[in-house]
């Protein structure tokens, strides 16, 4: 069995990441005197109060049974208390599993302690069922049944039909028995537990506290990759308050800290050391993008300016290998400025196929531009190469020698890219080029 303790402080004290530090093994590792975590997609952190098992997070509905079937070989004890770090679906939709676990046993169903914003969340993925699958989807890579999502027209009804009776969240899902807005305390077997509401990955999400042994469960304000503060695909995230949950943990001096993904983390100079890492990083991208929107700047330029330094993201828990910085960038403007990004002919623009038809008429043809955009790949600009990729894509959604080339295109580009978010996205944008080829 790994020492998880002893493996993230070399990591840390180190800053070589020679092992994977996001591990999904669904195995549990007891890390201090009644306290465990089982390793899943995302962690359940389990607390063993002496009147039953206080859980953090469910983890997700394909992960939750092999989560408490873990726990069940660490204690017999049934599951107390529930709490929700925050409502995305790889924490709470394992959940079923616990309340099947008690109803098997005989035991009551668990408490289910979470933010008051919960409840909207659980109702938005049930109103976006279909668009959460579709995003969640495109995210990993993935097309739904191979089909064409955006190059040369709409498939709504077909993924209508397609997504009919699939559920982005079980319906079984356990919604929170007790809410608060701001800070809540419980009283679990011999221990206070405090939560704390802080938005940042989420507008619901928490973290909690246990003052008698300073340990911290972080949820996901701790990911052991850049920080989720700007998922192109998702609703706003939250910077600010992010890094400000983050001093506010500093303060409270946590010995112990367990994060929702990733390695938990001993000693208070070290804890203290990360997260003054992970606040500064955002507080620069905040500071900085605000600076220059105060300017009167564009987007364009924006992200085109801020940049962090190499050895801030070389660092262990900063690498942008799921979100990156410039998706951040992205989220601060759309927080503070809204969604149009400066360039005026964006504000009614005329659709995307229109224009394509235009510029590759001016070209000289569909075939003329995708020959610049392979030009721009040899030159190794990547981001031009796909601009004119997709503009011969649109002007031509049903050539498959375009879309042959466009493929190939996003392939390169996703090869080149380091996150997950960027590699996903491109890949499925390959896919959707190669469905039009192989129709």
């Amino acid at each position: 069995m790994v020492d998880l303790l002893e493996l993230s402080s070399r990591i840390i004290d180190s800053g070589i990441v020679d092992v994977p530090v996001n591990r999904v093994t669904n195995e549990l590792s007891e890390i201090a005197d009644r306290l465990a975590i089982v390793e899943s997609f995302s962690h359940c952190v389990a607390f063993d109060s002496g009147d039953g098992l206080a859980c953090f997070d469910a983890s997700g509905a394909q992960t939750g049974e092999a989560v408490v079937a873990a726990l069940q070989g660490w204690r017999t004890d049934p599951v107390s208390h529930l709490v929700y770090t925050h409502g995305h679906a790889d924490h709470v939709g394992g959940s079923r599993w616990f309340a099947a676990a008690a109803v098997r046993e005989g035991n009551p169903l668990p408490l289910v302690i979470g933010h008051e914003n919960i409840a909207a969340r659980l109702d938005r993925y049930a109103y976006t069922n279909n668009w959460n699958l579709i995003i969640n989807a495109r995210q990993f890579g993935g097309v739904p049944g191979e089909m064409n999502l955006g190059v040369g027209g709409s498939r709504g009804g077909d993924l209508m039909a397609e997504f009919a009776g699939r559920g982005f969240l079980p319906a079984d899902t356990l919604a929170p028995d007790h809410t608060f807005a701001q800070s809540a305390t419980w009283t679990i077997g011999d221990q206070s537990v405090e939560l704390h509401h802080a938005r940042g990955e989420t507008d619901d999400h928490l973290w909690a506290w246990f003052p008698e042994r300073k340990w911290l469960m972080s949820g996901d304000f701790v990911i052991w990759n850049f920080p989720n503060a700007g998922n192109p695909q998702k609703v706003q995230r939250f910077p600010v308050e992010w890094a400000a949950a983050l001093r506010s943990m500093i303060a409270h001096g946590p010995e112990l800290l367990v994060p929702a993904h990733g390695l938990p983390i001993a000693g208070r100079e070290r804890i203290a050391g990360v997260l003054d890492d992970i606040a500064s990083a955002l507080e620069y991208l905040v500071d900085s993008v605000i600076a220059l929107m105060n300017e009167g700047a564009t987007l364009d330029t924006i992200i085109h300016s801020v940049a962090l330094p190499a050895d801030t993201l070389a660092k262990p828990y900063l690498r942008p290998l799921y979100d990156e910085p410039e998706f951040v960038i992205h989220n601060i403007w759309r927080q503070f400025g809204g969604w149009w990004d400066g360039a005026a002919s964006r504000l009614k623009p005329a659709p995307d196929a229109v224009v394509a038809s235009a510029i590759a008429d001016m070209a000289g043809g569909a075939h003329v531009v995708l020959g610049r955009a392979e030009s721009a790949v040899e030159a190794g600009d990547l981001r031009l190469a796909c601009h004119l990729a997709d503009i011969a894509g649109w002007a031509a959604p049903d050539d498959p020698v375009i879309h042959a080339g466009r493929a190939a295109i996003y392939e390169q580009r996703r090869k080149a890219e380091p996150s997950l978010m960027s590699k996903g996205i491109f890949r499925a944008a390959a896919r959707e080029s190669l469905a039009i080829v192989n129709r």
